[in-house]
């Protein structure tokens, strides 16, 4: 299936009239999405005829709230299962600025002059240093005349010693503005260090997320910072989060927060010509859970609150931005592993990795990233660092079969739809045949597929897990409430333990 690079389906024409009011009221009901033009037709979401007042919405949104994924008798249930008539329902979305080319990685000096920066932190790794993406940053930065200082210690899958490193730097120096060049890890590390610089009396653990740290609310304003990610993988670029991992628990955690995006993301395909094939596979697997997950995930209730949270669910706009990303990295992640040097390729799973981010920026995920924290203690290639490692895609995408097995009750049709995806590209016809009982089985089975044709061990087998290793594995996946608050369905210690033994081997 070709998929048209940039092209989005049209399925919404706004109908901006006020809702007239309910019979026997004064006051006019929200007009809920629903106002919007009937979207019967949609690839993207396939509607269904909707059972609430005759107006239709895309299939697995309601009117009003949904029941848990799974009732009291422990029966699976429709995600859209309404039960309060009298909620309304509403989501918010948010996006960073973006500017996406060939070059553009160029343009920084002149975005920082616009800025009116005065000194310019730039944050990248020892390896990004000597190549294309920070040669041309600072490059720019110096034709511009913008003095700056560079910080070259961000370190891979960063911990709580690399983080304060970084701080340190950005606290010793009176920064107006930040850059960052490089992957998530270096991203991340930015982003906190613009942070905690803007808190100079802050500790480490003030922000981080509840329960490992005090998840205290930003309310300062921060310093303009601008992203240029060199690998298509975490769409750091467009998110509130930083992730890091936790030494003394042994598990990953990190902040999510509104305030963290970036100013302005600038994602140059050219940035990525210098990644191994292993770091284009891994962060690639990343960009592929990343749209499942935001698509699969619990839908958002929209609750006016002083802080809003950086994830809260799926709604229908982030659900476009998920899908195409999934379409077009089932699409071109196996060329890129074929050929590392397949510029359109590379160039479509860059903008992918963008989609996904705004689309997860909002929605969140869940399941898969959740397990995927505690999972990073083996080594993988392509990477320089020190001690064990398993790069972030791969330890998301081991758990994807199981995971996806068991979510599948929760919403069938989007299981179903995404499934569907992973079949055409290899020709095979639609599953509208199978049984919602077996639409786990079947995404399970295509997921697995499509990761074993990319080379990837066949489970957490291959990467040196075992059964008795579960127990501590649950313990590690446990703390990441912000995540496993999304999933669908229970996430306690019984369902995770029997995630787990699922995705041993596939």
């Amino acid at each position: 299936m070709q998929i048209q690079p940039l092209r989005l389906h049209r399925c919404f024409t706004p109908d901006l009239r006020p809702p007239a009011p309910q019979s026997g009221s004064s006051k006019p009901a929200r007009q809920s999405f629903a106002g919007f033009a009937n979207p019967y037709g949609c690839p993207l979401f396939q509607a269904h005829q909707s059972h609430h007042r005759n107006q239709t919405l895309p299939h697995g949104y309601p009117h009003r709230p949904c029941s848990p994924p799974f009732s009291s008798n422990g029966r699976a249930r429709s995600f859209a299962a309404p039960v309060d008539s009298l909620t309304e329902y509403a989501f918010e979305v948010s996006a960073a600025q973006l500017r996406f080319g060939e070059g553009v990685t160029r343009e920084v000096g002149m975005d920082f002059q616009n800025m009116k920066a005065r000194k310019v932190g730039v944050f990248t790794d020892k390896t990004i240093m000597n190549l294309y993406p920070m040669k041309a940053a600072m490059e720019s930065l110096e034709m511009a005349g913008i003095s700056y200082e560079v910080f070259n210690e961000c370190k891979v899958e960063p911990n709580q010693e690399s983080w304060e490193r970084a701080i340190s730097f950005s606290r010793t120096h009176d920064f107006s503005h930040f850059l960052a060049v490089g992957g998530g890890s270096v991203i991340d590390t930015c982003k906190v260090a613009n942070l905690y610089s803007c808190y100079p009396d802050a500790d480490l653990l003030e922000f981080v997320n509840a329960p490992i740290g005090k998840g205290s609310p930003i309310e300062r304003s921060l310093k303009p910072l601008i992203a240029v990610p060199t690998t298509a993988g975490t769409g750091s670029e467009t998110t509130g989060t930083a992730i890091f991992d936790y030494t003394p628990l042994q598990a990953k955690t990190g902040i999510a927060n509104r305030a963290l995006r970036p100013t302005l993301g600038i994602v140059d395909p050219l940035s990525t010509d210098s990644c191994p094939r292993a770091v284009h596979v891994n962060s690639g697997l990343d960009v592929l859970f990343h749209s499942l997950e935001s698509y699969t995930g619990k839908l958002s209730y929209y609750l006016p609150q002083k802080n809003e949270p950086a994830y809260q669910g799926r709604n229908p706009i982030s659900d476009v931005f998920s899908l195409w990303a999934l379409k077009t990295t089932v699409e071109y992640l196996p060329r890129v592993a074929k050929d590392p040097t397949d510029r359109e390729a590379k160039t479509q799973m860059l903008l992918a990795s963008t989609f996904a981010g705004i689309g997860f920026g909002n929605a969140g995920v869940h399941l898969c990233h959740g397990f995927s924290y505690p999972l990073a203690k083996w080594s993988g290639s392509g990477y320089e660092v020190e001690g064990p490692l398993v790069p972030h895609g791969l330890s998301v995408a081991l758990t994807g079969p199981a995971v996806f097995r068991f979510t599948a009750a929760s919403s069938p049709d989007r299981h179903r739809e995404a499934a569907d995806i992973f079949g055409r590209a290899r020709g095979e016809g639609s599953s509208a045949h199978v049984a919602d009982a077996d639409v786990g089985e079947l995404i399970h089975d295509r997921i697995a597929q499509f990761l074993v044709e990319l080379g990837l061990p066949r489970g957490l087998n291959g990467i040196g897990y075992h059964p008795q290793n579960i127990e501590a594995l649950v313990a590690g996946t446990l703390p990441q409430k912000r995540v496993l608050d999304l999933a669908p369905g229970d996430s306690n210690a019984e369902a995770l333990s029997q995630i787990l033994e699922k995705a041993m081997s596939f």
